[in-house]
């Protein structure tokens, strides 16, 4: 079993210095915590949270708090903030919270933040001033696209630009019906649905385009069941839709399936573009153009932001949009040459 000893050998720093960089104290340096987060990470030292917790009060936890744990897009966060807080001597815990007053405010109650030593929220109906009544002092990362005002910082990404850039993309290799699979009405919010929809529209009217709402087609759920449906009925209604711009590619994955059903070539028909460069995005078939909105980016800035408060207290809230978005272009759209 590795030892906080062990680590401190191989970081060449006393046992003390390790135990203030595991337990998140101030007092070390940036190069010394880096050295110390390295030798923890190559040795797989875990730090005894039963222990820690006689000792400190502290449960070496971070909650982190979601609408939908089934959702790629917050497992891939999860893990990223793994990786991000384990060489601190910090664990994630995942929770759901169902997208409901009732389970953000359950998962926000006393009994369930005791078990944590700080938070990272994505709420989707309490506002910011709600969650600092909740939280209280406890060291709180805000997520999530609408302004949330409240006293915690706030880590989202620019949905709007990225689907400028999907939009735009679509139009300047040729398309000229664009439709946006999971959009919602004008005016809808500030949700991501509605602000991706936001962009979508922008990119249209931008390049002299105008916005068919038969083209705006809703989803049941942001995943491949949803999008397969939402596909079907779009080109049921408007069989000369040439490119999609699917808000998820969760959901785009479906629609490619529903595109193959119906013996629409990806790129030679109709052009695919998705969100979110989740992992499986490279292995669809073709490969799926996506948008990168900056996760790995997103999610330093969370780490950075937990670990900030864990070590000295309060940080100023302020909203945050760590990284522009990008392209990560593909198979589905017509950018690259033709598949061998």
């Amino acid at each position: 079993m590795v030892t906080m000893s062990d680590v401190a050998r191989a970081a060449g720093v006393s046992p003390m210095t390790v135990s203030n960089v595991v337990n998140g104290r101030s007092g070390v340096s940036e190069a010394t915590r880096a050295r110390v987060a390295e030798a923890v990470s190559a040795l797989g030292y875990r730090a005894n949270a039963s222990a820690r917790r006689l000792r400190t009060g502290r449960t070496g936890a971070v909650g982190l708090l979601v609408p939908e744990v089934a959702a790629s897009y917050y497992t891939h966060l999860a893990g990223r903030l793994s990786r991000g807080l384990e060489p601190h001597g910090y664990r994630v815990v995942l929770e759901r919270t169902g997208a409901t007053r009732a389970g953000e405010e359950r998962a926000l109650s006393p009994e369930r933040l005791g078990a944590y030593d700080a938070v990272a929220v994505s709420p989707v109906v309490l506002d910011g001033e709600e969650v600092r009544r909740a939280v209280g002092e406890r060291p709180c990362v805000l997520l999530g696209e609408r302004p949330l005002r409240g006293a915690h910082p706030q880590v989202a990404m620019d949905d709007v630009g990225g689907s400028v850039l999907a939009v735009r993309h679509l139009l300047e290799h040729g398309a000229r019906r664009v439709a946006v699979v999971g959009g919602r009405p004008a005016r809808a919010g500030a949700d991501m649905p509605s602000l991706r929809t936001e962009g979508y529209r922008w990119a249209l009217l931008d390049a002299g385009a105008v916005v068919d709402e038969r083209l705006v087609v809703p989803v049941s759920a942001f995943d491949a069941r949803g999008g397969f449906e939402a596909t079907r009925r779009l080109l049921e209604g408007a069989p000369d839709a040439d490119a999609l711009f699917v808000l998820t590619d969760a959901a785009a994955t479906g629609a490619l399936r529903a595109l193959a059903d119906l013996g629409r070539d990806v790129p030679g028909d109709v052009q695919v573009v998705g969100f979110d460069n989740d992992e499986g995005s490279a292995y669809t078939v073709p490969r799926l153009t996506t948008v990168d909105p900056g996760n790995a980016a997103m999610a330093e800035a969370v780490v950075d932001l937990l670990l900030a408060q864990l070590r000295s207290g309060p940080v100023p809230a302020r909203l945050l949009r760590p990284s522009g978005a990008h392209l990560v272009v593909r198979e589905s759209t017509r950018a690259v040459g033709p598949r061998t």
